[in-house]
């Protein structure tokens, strides 16, 4: 997978791809994680991104034209998947949208700054919108970040245990139920006996259990009871 990040602040971004899990998957050439700096596309002398909105209004608007010429140099290269636009507006992500973009070869993610892009890079350039919570950010690198370590972390062969990401919160609509390791007892808080009986149906049967309470319990709107 290739994935393909426009952004003002490349800095901020790098940080998160270059330690633990993200950095493993680079390393291992499972994914390849690119950034471009937007302001490398712009026409004038001071490499602006953005400019103030027509018909007034507080904030400025990031231009169409940089915007363009990033994602058409990128697609001269290579075909997409999606054109992912990052904003409080978008859909908001959750492990199915994980899972999609996981099986995906190229992407392209844009993250948003001020009070967004202009409107004409949502209707022509982007294929989809996404969100990572009902709040706004500074900008849309934080949320690219979060959306790449949820997509690369499923793709085979970079977790350690590839079953492991199967058993998730939220793989089917149930949050995870409790986990423990050593002690077995510590200052007289035990784990559960069933998690020793050596009886695997037993308590994988234990676990669906306890996770839909944990489920009913804390996001009962993940349930749907009609059916």
């Amino acid at each position: 997978m290739r994935i393909d990040i426009i952004t003002v602040l490349p800095e901020l971004l790098k940080s998160p791809f270059e330690a633990s899990i993200l950095k493993r998957a680079i390393e291992s050439n499972l994914v390849e994680v690119h950034f471009h700096n937007l302001r490398d596309y712009t026409s004038d002398n001071y490499k602006s991104v953005d400019d103030y909105q027509f018909g007034g209004g507080a904030g400025m608007v990031m231009m169409i034209e940089p915007i363009d010429k990033c994602i058409t140099q990128l697609k001269n290269e290579r075909s997409y998947d999606e054109v992912i636009y990052m904003t409080p507006d978008g859909e908001r992500l959750n492990q199915g949208i994980a899972n999609s973009l996981s099986l995906c070869e190229n992407i392209i993610i844009l993250c948003g700054h001020y009070k967004g892009v202009d409107q004409r890079v949502r209707d022509t350039l982007v294929t989809k919108e996404i969100s990572i919570g009902d709040y706004v950010l500074s900008g849309g690198e934080l949320g690219a970040a979060v959306l790449c370590d949820t997509i690369i972390r499923l793709i085979p062969g970079v977790l350690g245990n590839e079953t492991s990401a199967l058993t998730d919160s939220f793989q089917d609509n149930l949050l995870a139920p409790p986990i423990y390791t050593r002690p077995r007892d510590y200052k007289g808080l035990k784990v559960p006996e069933i998690l020793f009986s050596g009886n695997f149906p037993k308590i994988e049967e234990w676990r669906e259990t306890e996770a839909y309470k944990r489920t009913k319990d804390r996001r009962p709107d993940l349930l749907d009871e009609d059916v």
